[in-house]
């Protein structure tokens, strides 16, 4: 028979319980308004029944409180932290390409490249075409082309610029990354000190909680929580779990209470991707010396939106085969990197960096100094364009390149297929170069008053020293033709020390013949192996190199372009006409200028005329704007949806809470009442039965 107080001890158990659900509703209500709080509830479950030896076998013994739990489903967690990082990513893409199209807008309030170039090409050369001999008109029409390189260095400036401020942004993102790393990990140890006690460390899960969809909206988030096993007892719960965080597509941020800090490196100038590139572009390293990778594919976030804003090339980074491996007058490896892609064939599109780099060759990575550029010609009359690449001293480069690297595939930079920072520039660039080109050729290939010369007018500054490039008809590619390579040939081969004294000696015997003849009577008394080599030395020899330093258009950029001097201080020497025998009001060159601006066939801009470069780089800063806006938008919308979802979970509801408080209040209620019961059966059973 159970003890007469066991009742009392029943209704203690239900006190208990009453005042620690009455207390945890009050935690909910004092936080309902706290972010990332998960509603806890108390979990309750009948006590073990006590065998009373009687008929009706067991007594209840009441209730056990067993934890205070918070409400909370890890399954929307994750998908919210998938979904914070393409609002992260867009959100960041969205920002700064609204800035690039304010930078190319052109809405009659800013003087953007279509006002400019019009009154370049109509306003100033109309007026020119009525007075080509007058000093003031072309003095005019110098203005407006002054004004057109100065809109190509406003815009290259504010582009510099914006990198600077993405770049500086990916520095802080990642002081975020740390400090919030650090304060995870921290909490991971209070947690497991507390949870080894068997209680639940439930406001400190969800400051976690709270830390992790900061830092998805930063890089990507994966989290993995595994419990900690007794190896002595596997079956035994300890309580504790190892939490990790892994950012970047798997790299381990957060491993417990340890985590890996990451830090930001200035890269040196030798170290650039891009001509255009500002200097001190940050690479990301983990504190043990490993790199960080910022090009992870499957990296996201805001890191992912900044970094492809400040390195997006739109895919054309430097990538070729390596088809030789040599070493230089200096004893400086040298490899050669045969390329296909247009933009880099036509070095007008070439954005490869002009101070030095690292040059990645089958997974290798070298330093590089300079690099030159050849054009050749094949059996069958094609082009073959390729790269010599001047590697590095041994201070740089730990380990020489071998020949194995034959073969491999060699690239400068990343492949990333979003148009950032890099593209624009490299768009300018390229259009600016062939559009300085053209309208060059045909001024110097005229003459201005009292019968000069015509001289150029756009240029760019030397990078060292005062004075501008002169741009040489020997470093044009463009006029590099299959005829005039197969001339030089021939006559590199007449100049051969193997072929000349037989052709002299020929020319002796034969007064009459001409050097074809004496070339092919010369040939014949080559052994094989000689005209070979000869053919050899010949072809090699004919192709054009162009150095990275040369004077050539790859040097001139928006950030450089200007006139040149000389037609500043004289606008007269400015062309008009072709033939100097015409009269100085003759306009047939003014009339080539004006049609460079509108005939494809003259010049082309990605299928498009000079005039058109406007509507060709809005298209796509427009394109890319709008993606970003929709895109933020939707995942911004999928964020609300996922976290109104995770809230009907684990949110504080007030009106649950109201009628939470009543009912834990009637519990409270009913337990004390009876206690009081219980209390008045006591007195008459031992005050008044007379026991």
């Amino acid at each position: 028979m159970p003890s007469q107080f066991f009742g009392l001890n029943i209704a203690y158990t239900g006190l208990l319980a009453s005042n620690a659900a009455l207390n945890t509703t009050s935690n909910n209500i004092a936080n309902v308004h706290t972010e990332g709080y998960s509603r806890q509830q108390v979990t309750q479950q009948a006590s073990n029944a006590l065998r009373v030896f009687q008929t009706y076998g067991c007594a209840g013994a009441g209730v056990e409180t067993l934890a205070i739990e918070r409400v909370r489903d890890e399954f929307y967690d994750g998908r919210y932290w998938d979904n914070n990082a393409k609002v992260g990513e867009y959100g960041q893409k969205q920002y700064y390409m609204q800035q690039i199209e304010s930078y190319f807008d052109d809405n009659g309030t800013n003087a953007g490249f279509k006002t400019v170039f019009n009154q370049f090409i109509t306003t100033g050369l109309q007026e020119l075409m009525k007075n080509p001999n007058d000093p003031t008109t072309k003095s005019q029409f110098v203005g407006y082309a002054g004004a057109l390189a100065e809109y190509f260095n406003s815009v290259a400036g504010n582009l510099e610029k914006l990198q600077k401020d993405v770049n500086q942004e990916i520095k802080v993102k990642i002081d975020e990354i740390n400090s919030l790393a650090g304060e995870i990990a921290t909490l991971n140890k209070q947690i497991n000190t507390i949870e080894l006690s068997g209680m639940k460390a439930n406001e400190l899960r969800d400051r976690r909680a709270l830390l992790l969809d900061q830092l998805s909206e930063i890089v990507d988030v994966d989290v993995k929580e595994i419990p900690v096993v007794d190896r002595n007892n596997p079956d035994r719960e300890t309580g504790a779990n190892r939490f990790i965080v892994r950012i970047a597509g798997g790299q381990v941020l957060v491993d417990d209470s340890d985590y890996n800090e990451l830090e930001c490196v200035s890269r040196e100038p030798y170290e650039k991707v891009n001509q255009t590139d500002i200097d001190g572009l940050y690479d990301v390293y983990w504190k043990d010396g490993q790199k960080f990778n910022l090009y992870n594919s499957a990296m996201g976030g805001a890191l992912k939106g900044l970094v492809e804003m400040r390195d997006g090339n739109n895919g054309e980074n430097f990538t070729g085969k390596v088809t030789g491996i040599g070493t230089d007058a200096n004893g400086h490896d040298t490899v050669t990197v045969e390329v296909g892609k247009d933009f880099l064939t036509d070095l007008n599109k070439c954005n490869l960096t002009d101070q030095g780099g690292v040059i990645n060759l089958g997974n290798q990575e070298f330093y590089f100094d300079s690099w030159e550029y050849s054009v050749t010609y094949d059996d069958n009359g094609k082009a073959v364009y390729s790269y010599t690449f001047t590697l590095s001293d041994s201070e740089k480069n730990d380990s020489r390149v071998t020949n194995d690297r034959v073969g491999k595939v060699a690239s400068v930079g990343e492949n990333l297929s979003y148009q950032g920072v890099p593209y624009y520039m490299s768009q300018m660039n390229e259009w600016l170069r062939t559009f300085s080109q053209k309208l060059n050729d045909i001024l110097t290939s005229g003459y201005a008053s009292e019968n000069q010369k015509g001289v150029m007018m756009f240029t760019s500054s030397l990078a060292t020293t005062d004075g501008q490039y002169e741009f040489p008809a020997d470093g044009r590619y463009d006029m590099y033709t299959y005829e005039a390579y197969q001339a030089q040939v021939e006559e590199l081969k007449k100049k051969d020390p193997r072929v000349k004294p037989l052709m002299d000696a020929y020319m002796q015997a034969n007064p009459d013949a001409t050097e074809e003849e004496a070339l092919d009577a010369a040939w014949q008394q080559l052994t094989p192996a000689d005209q070979a080599a000869v053919e050899a030395q010949a072809k090699e020899d004919a192709k054009l190199t162009i150095k990275q330093g040369d004077d050539t258009y790859f040097q001139m950029t928006a950030k450089n372009v200007e006139i040149l001097d000389a037609l500043e201080r004289d606008p007269s020497r400015l062309a008009n006409r072709y033939d100097v025998a015409d009269g100085v009001e003759q306009n047939d060159l003014l009339e080539d200028i004006k049609s460079l601006a509108t005939d494809k066939d003259k010049m082309s801009f990605r299928g498009s005329s000079a005039s058109e470069f406007l509507q060709c780089i809005l298209g796509d800063v427009a394109l890319n704007a709008q993606r970003a806006n929709i895109f933020y938008q939707s995942f911004r919308d999928i964020a609300g949806t996922i976290d109104t979802q995770r809230i009907s979970i684990s949110g504080v509801d007030e009106d649950e809470e109201a009628v939470n408080l009543v009912k834990y209040q009637n519990g409270y209620n009913l337990a004390s009442k009876m206690i009081q019961t219980l209390t008045e059966v006591y007195d008459r059973l031992i005050l008044q039965t007379g026991v």
